[in-house]
């Protein structure tokens, strides 16, 4: 018999620390869990050798027992296709590592500058463009966060920052409440922006503690959810982002368009839909990042465009996330809609 870690039980009393250490990273357990077919674990077993396998306990919750063709599933669970080496499908995607100019810090666009605040994440997304990125030469600590806060410091046409990963929100409050004050003592910086799965996949880790360090933050903070499909969203995921308007946080979201998950008019209908009724604002619709691992999720861009102009004909503009591709080398991303 397969002997697995404890299932922690969801209730009220479970802190988002104690539900990002028992994340499901067996692919024999999500199997057994989800009561999927046993025909399926070699080839999780091959896909999680590429990447592992992570899975929060509250968005395994959402996710239907024995359906293999659920969205979420499609999004969490390894196979054996991610092994397959595909002509353009590479491990830096979006070239970063070329703009990789300190440890943990990315900076590739005008006026703003990425940090790469953890490598750690709530959930392993099969179709992540940095499933390959060097998160052990890029941590941040105390004298690689100096030389960052150096960086900012020396370039006055920085004014927004970008705290991104990993999922920075895998970091404690009391790291994130340091990190923000040092940045707040930089006069040019006005805007701090949050790129963020964990409130959707563990909803618990917006604590009124993170309230309390945005409500009183100078910044205007801006926070870039990830939901790629409207069974993601729940009453929970609506509660928490009204707390984070009461602290005048704007809530964006960011979806990738993926084959056998939303690449379908009505889906993303219905998640630009469901998002605004949340109090999200839907911001950017993405095509695949060409990474190494995730080929099975493309969808050409000439199809991304006719799902775009459909979607275009149902929605009000205000719905209408923006279609684009992010190239390398290019000043902005590349909208592929007019």
């Amino acid at each position: 018999m397969n002997s697995f870690p404890k299932v922690l039980q969801i209730d009220n009393n479970a802190s988002w620390q104690q539900l990002l250490s028992h994340t499901i990273n067996d692919p024999q357990q999500l199997i057994d869990l989800l009561e999927l077919p046993q025909d399926f674990l070699q080839g999780a077993i091959n896909g999680a050798r590429e990447f592992a396998l992570k899975v929060p306990q509250p968005y395994l919750s959402k996710i239907k027992k024995g359906d293999l063709n659920d969205p979420l599933l499609r999004q969490v669970l390894p196979i054996n296709t991610e092994t397959e080496q595909v002509s353009g499908y590479i491990t830096d995607p979006l070239a970063e590592m070329d703009a990789n100019h300190h440890d943990g810090l990315i900076h590739k666009y005008t006026g703003r500058v990425l940090i790469i605040m953890t490598g750690a994440c709530a959930i392993n997304c099969r179709y992540c463009f940095r499933r390959h990125f060097p998160y052990q030469e890029n941590r941040l600590g105390p004298e690689q966060w100096q030389q960052v806060v150096d960086y900012f410091k020396s370039d006055t046409s920085i004014s927004e920052v970008i705290f991104s990963g990993g999922d920075p929100l895998a970091t404690s409050d009391e790291r994130l409440e340091k990190m923000i004050t040092d940045l707040e003592r930089i006069p040019h910086l006005k805007r701090l922006r949050i790129h963020t799965r964990l409130p959707v996949v563990i909803p618990q880790r917006i604590t009124p503690k993170f309230i309390s360090i945005l409500q009183s933050s100078r910044f205007d903070n801006v926070m870039v959810l990830h939901v790629n499909h409207p069974n993601e969203i729940d009453h929970q995921t609506s509660e928490l982002v009204t707390q984070l308007k009461t602290a005048n946080v704007t809530v964006l979201n960011q979806s990738v368009l993926l084959k056998g998950v939303n690449d379908c008019v009505e889906t993303l209908q219905h998640l630009s839909e469901k998002l605004f009724h949340s109090g999200i604002f839907p911001y950017y619709l993405f095509t695949l990042d060409p990474v190494q691992g995730a080929h099975h999720f493309n969808i050409s861009d000439e199809h991304a465009i006719k799902i775009f102009a459909k979607l275009q004909a149902l929605l009000p503009g205000y719905l209408l996330p923006k279609l684009a591709r992010e190239i390398p080398d290019r000043p902005s991303k590349t909208l592929l809609h007019k």
